[in-house]
């Protein structure tokens, strides 16, 4: 059939769609691959799923098997088969002997081999390869692919690599090799997709060779389907906080330990400040609220979803008002957040001026509840779209003193009966996971140049 299929009357082209974050793995960066597969059908196109195992003890990788229910029973998903190897110890030393040395760790390794052989048994008649890069590597695995099939490939970095203010390298050095990596192996993509405005920005500024080709931004989002139901009902009389996703407080106290010597050695992005990107700020300005008034202590709830360390939890513990659930289903995630009386977001904090690169997938789905969102973030895209919204409280990472005032107004117009404002509806709507479906599918188009197709797509 040529990489082609009918289903229903339409005929689709077949997509190559590589991916190791796929359920029943769970996490944030699992939705915008099950999402893209979920959807991509409606625009012309036949994903058929290389993956991993599908089994993670990984903190970043946790199961939820519930996911696998929201995809097309007709998806043809093909896994890397094989007993994957255990992920090292972040912290430890082995796992800093592998950073500094640059070695491909273990488990990365067996990814990217089995991709390579499932990926050239079952690509034969698909058309394109479509590639989400975390781990980044995985580019090399696509464009091995493409080069052995024949077949154009096109890089989805879920985050932009090098140019991540969170992606520290041990130094200059080790992050200057890894950018000439990104430059040559994305060289040979014919379309590249990053999720931020600012993440295109940076990529072809460095790499302006690339602007021969889409280069273009695709964000994460959220999908309206998930925000139908009915909103389930609290009877217990709390004023609920909910944090939903990860937190980096290990890897930001670290840092902050060893600043200075990160100074000297480089290798990050930009200074940035990680220790921000945790509870430990929010938990401070309640607990100076209670200080103030402590009969609060009775109303208050901070309910931290998610896979959490042992110092998370260990922190939240000398806080009485907060709950840990752990990592629970993305479905129980969407009735916490539908729920909340108030959405915490927290980032990394920049220098003034600064922008960030990136936008937390859990942003689009804070917004989709209609919910008030408090943000703790820097300036960049995040910053630039909560205020666009118009019902986000939104001030500096680090700013206790206005994280305070935003919960305390908050719990004052709660206790009035006071409705918040609910998002600006433009504000929402290019974030549906539809809509930034067809999106990709533009850029499928002009890869292969489908005269038929009434999409479009900016270059830049």
């Amino acid at each position: 059939m040529g990489g082609r299929s009918s289903i229903a009357g339409v005929t689709r082209a077949r997509v190559l769609f590589v991916a190791f974050h796929f359920p029943p793995i769970g996490g944030g960066g699992v939705q915008r691959n099950a999402k893209f597969a979920r959807y991509l059908p409606d625009f012309g196109y036949e994903p058929v799923i290389v993956t991993g195992p599908g089994r993670s003890v990984d903190r970043w990788a946790p199961e939820d098997e519930t996911l696998l229910g929201e995809l097309p029973a007709e998806l043809e998903v093909h896994r890397v088969t094989g007993d994957e190897p255990p992920q090292l110890d972040s912290f430890g030393i082995a796992a800093a002997a592998e950073r500094f040395l640059m070695r491909t760790p273990q488990a990365v390794r067996f990814w990217l081999d089995g991709a390579l052989a499932v990926g050239r048994e079952v690509g034969r008649d698909t058309e394109l390869i479509y590639a989400s890069l975390i781990p980044y590597t995985t580019a090399a695995a696509a464009a091995e692919l493409a080069r052995q099939l024949g077949k154009p490939w096109v890089a989805d970095l879920q985050d932009p690599w090098v140019f991540d203010e969170m992606w520290l390298y041990p130094s200059a050095l080790h992050r200057a090799r890894d950018r000439r990596l990104m430059r040559r192996l994305l060289s040979s993509a014919a379309a590249i997709v990053m999720n931020t405005p600012e993440s295109v920005k940076r990529v072809v500024d460095a790499f302006p060779e690339l602007r021969s080709r889409p280069v273009v931004s695709i964000p994460n989002g959220f999908d309206g389907a998930d925000f139908r139901g009915s909103v389930p009902t609290r009877t217990d009389g709390k004023f609920r906080i909910v944090h939903a996703g990860y937190l980096h407080t290990d890897v930001g106290l670290r840092l902050r330990e060893r600043r200075t010597l990160r100074r000297l050695l480089g290798g990050w992005y930009t200074p940035v400040d990680i220790y921000t990107r945790s509870h430990v700020f929010l938990l401070e300005a309640i607990q100076s609220l209670l200080e103030r008034d402590p009969s609060l202590a009775d109303t208050i709830e901070f309910v931290l979803a998610g896979a959490l360390t042992p110092l998370d939890r260990d922190i939240a513990a000398r806080y009485p008002f907060t709950r840990t659930p752990g990592y629970v289903t993305h479905d129980d995630t969407l009735d916490l957040v539908r729920t909340a009386d108030l959405l915490f977001l927290p980032m990394h904090d920049l220098p003034a001026g600064t922008r960030a690169a990136i936008v937390p997938g859990k942003t689009y789905e804070y917004l989709a509840t209609g919910r008030p969102i408090l943000a703790a973030v820097p300036d960049g895209d995040a910053r630039d779209l909560l205020e666009h919204a118009g019902n986000a409280f939104v001030c500096r990472p680090s700013d206790t003193a206005a994280i305070a005032a935003a919960v305390a107004g908050c719990i004052e117009r709660w206790r009035a009966g006071t409705a918040e404002p609910p998002p600006r509806p433009e504000a929402l709507e290019p974030f549906e996971r539809v809509r930034l479906t067809e999106e990709l599918a533009g850029v499928f188009d002009h890869v292969l140049g489908r005269v038929d197709a009434q999409r479009s797509v900016a270059v830049l």
